[in-house]
């Protein structure tokens, strides 16, 4: 038996797809996660206490704590400088910040899915993406391009397109 191109890239998309199975699911569970990552859903409050250098600026301050959009004093008592997300001594160093996290295998999810460069598995996005992509140009071989199947999969590709293209530019 002959196996033609369409027959391999079936095989490798069916094997493939039953591989990629738990890293999809990751990736689209923390897809979703994502899109509420600006509020505080599904995560905790955790209070850290650090101790820094005494006297540190505003600006000093935020890059010490790593709080996003910087510190804004909110009031100051004595040497307790007060701030959205916590509080800080100046004379002792001493800081207690306010910080909302997700539970730690959602949090590691989000990690994996925001891999950059430096991360030492990007290579596995990379490698995800394309097999993604892959996806994308086999599914065109899974049934023969005379059946009605595949003539109402193309209807549907191009309504995918479309659809794409409009929320690009919503």
């Amino acid at each position: 038996m002959r196996m033609t191109t369409g027959l391999r890239m079936r095989i490798i998309h069916r094997y493939l797809g039953f591989f990629l199975a738990g890293i999809m699911a990751m990736y689209s569970i923390s897809g979703i996660i994502m899109i509420f990552r600006n509020t505080d859903f599904l995560k905790s409050e955790k209070i850290i206490a650090q101790q820094l250098k005494p006297n540190l600026e505003t600006g000093e301050l935020s890059a010490a704590l790593r709080v996003k959009g910087g510190i804004k004093p909110e009031k100051t008592e004595g040497d307790v400088v007060y701030f959205a997300q916590g509080e800080y001594n100046a004379k002792t160093g001493m800081a207690s910040v306010k910080k909302m996290e997700l539970p730690v295998i959602l949090d590691k999810m989000e990690h994996l899915h925001k891999a950059t460069t430096d991360s030492p598995v990007y290579y596995l996005n990379i490698f995800f993406g394309l097999s993604l992509l892959f996806f994308v140009i086999s599914s065109f071989w899974m049934f023969m391009p005379q059946t009605s199947v595949f003539k109402k999969g193309i209807y549907f590709t191009l309504g995918g397109i479309v659809l794409t293209i409009i929320l690009l530019f919503v």
